[in-house]
């Protein structure tokens, strides 16, 4: 007979389909209840960017969400993330080309062979590459792509999926967090603060690297943990087959494999030559990465069938990153369509009036923060709230570099707290739940919050500039 513990089911937490279409449906009824309400917008010359007018707040008829229009603004949402999802398939259909030759098989099998199974360095050494590409270029995007590596690399080394994505996802939002010379975050943000290209380099090479060292000290220390015990791991008893490398003693890293896997290193050199220096974007890149994993197979050996059934067999695998992305973008159609997004700026830049100029930092920190969930372009974000936050820091006699610095830190470390931004997408690729993830990266979340807080307080006191 079943007793009442029998009864008691332990919470699980929701998918994240679930989670996100719960989220729609809760923004849907607050277009019902939130004032409607608009900025003007005007062309800044400067940028080229639709800045808002600061002043020009009204409200505006009441547009409210009706239930089939929420239905409408999925197929919208999937519509607008179209750019992200075709990346991400097709990025992934480039890794699998190359797991399917054997050359990412060959290569692991070598590192285990050898002592990059007990290196304690290999993972700082992989953070601080994609930290740094996080800083300084503006990397954020394309790493969905090399997600689906690094899960594998961290599993076949003794750790789980959850490392390797910090390895990769984390440690590029940690450079974001942390931008030296971002163009598309402290290059726009600087712009509209009228303020020199990049200046105040010093104080944010200072914050990159106690960043760095933060996010290595807290990850090292739990894929320490589930290497010495792998039962407390947060996916222990979760299905990574399809990451999973053999090991195999026997097995040769071939002249073969090295030409794919240097392949590999080109690709993503395309990728950051032509971002950098040709104006490349998720269009350009989603190509290299089509023709990188057709090179790939070609050299593998596989014949043009045998590529197709590659290509539908990786985008099959990445249906649940799709779908994330699509329900992400919903989110935003819906607060668009309600027009409650400048109602929330506007409120929450009304809350900052009257506060000292440490409290006033504290708040942009805490604006931008939430701010992320609503607009998680870094770009779009400065061209929202930067014409307003300049003037704001000006009446409160804080200078502008703080106002930047505020933004970049909402901007960068929030992107793995909210399903509007892009943890959804990297724990979609990645096959983390989103209960799992939350367990493990909302302590550190709070850490970096703390030391945020810190880093605004001192900037205050020295009047960084």
């Amino acid at each position: 007979m079943p007793t009442l513990n029998d009864k008691k089911k332990k919470f699980q937490f929701p998918s994240s389909t679930l989670m996100l279409f719960s989220i729609i449906v809760v923004v849907t009824i607050l277009t019902y209840i939130v004032p409607a309400g608009q900025y003007e917008y005007v062309l800044d010359e400067a940028t080229g960017y639709n800045v808002v007018d600061g002043g020009s707040f009204a409200y505006v008829d009441q547009s409210p969400v009706n239930p089939f229009k929420l239905f409408v603004a999925i197929q919208e949402g999937f519509i607008n993330g179209a750019q992200i999802i075709f990346l991400i398939l097709f990025g992934y259909f480039w890794v699998y080309s190359v797991m399917q030759t054997g050359a990412f098989t060959a290569m692991i099998n070598t590192l285990l062979n050898g002592r990059a199974k007990d290196s304690k360095l290999f993972v700082p050494i992989v953070m601080l590459v994609f930290a740094l590409a996080g800083s300084t270029y503006g990397e954020f995007e394309t790493v969905y792509g090399l997600i689906p590596i690094f899960v594998a690399l961290a599993i076949a080394l003794g750790y789980d999926a959850i490392v390797g994505m910090c390895m990769s996802g984390m440690a590029v939002a940690v450079g974001f967090a942390s931008a030296t010379t971002n163009p598309f975050t402290i290059g726009i943000a600087q712009t509209f603060g009228q303020l020199k290209m990049f200046s105040g380099l010093g104080y944010r090479w200072l914050i990159f690297v106690v960043f760095y060292l933060v996010a290595v000290a807290l990850v090292m220390r739990y894929a320490l943990k589930i290497k010495k015990d792998p039962t407390k791991s947060l996916l222990y008893g979760m299905d990574y087959s399809a990451f999973q490398v053999e090991r195999d003693e026997t097995m040769k890293f071939t002249g073969k494999h090295k030409i794919i896997m240097l392949g590999m290193v080109v690709t993503v050199a395309t990728i950051v030559y032509g971002s950098l220096e040709l104006g490349w974007y998720i269009n350009e890149m989603s190509a290299v990465f089509i023709i990188s994993g057709i090179i790939s197979s070609i050299i593998g050996g596989k014949r043009a069938e045998g590529i197709c059934a590659d290509l539908i067999t990786s985008l099959s695998e990445m249906t649940v990153a799709m779908v994330v992305v699509g329900m992400s973008r919903a989110i935003l159609v819906i607060m668009q369509n309600g027009v409650i997004i400048d109602t929330v700026i506007h409120g929450m830049n009304s809350m900052m009036d009257g506060l000292p100029a440490w409290g006033t930092g504290i708040a942009m920190l805490i604006v931008q923060n939430v701010l992320n969930f609503f607009i998680p372009s870094g770009s779009g974000q400065a061209a929202a709230i930067m014409p307003i936050m300049i003037p704001l820091a000006d009446l409160s006699d804080l200078n502008r570099q703080i106002a930047v610095l505020a933004y970049q830190f909402g901007d960068g470390f929030s992107n793995l707290l909210w399903p509007t931004a892009s943890c959804t997408i990297m724990c979609g690729i990645a096959k983390i739940p989103m209960g799992k993830w939350y367990r493990f990266f909302l302590p550190i979340f709070a850490v970096f919050f703390v030391l945020q807080i810190i880093f605004i307080v001192i900037a205050v006191l020295m009047n960084y500039s």
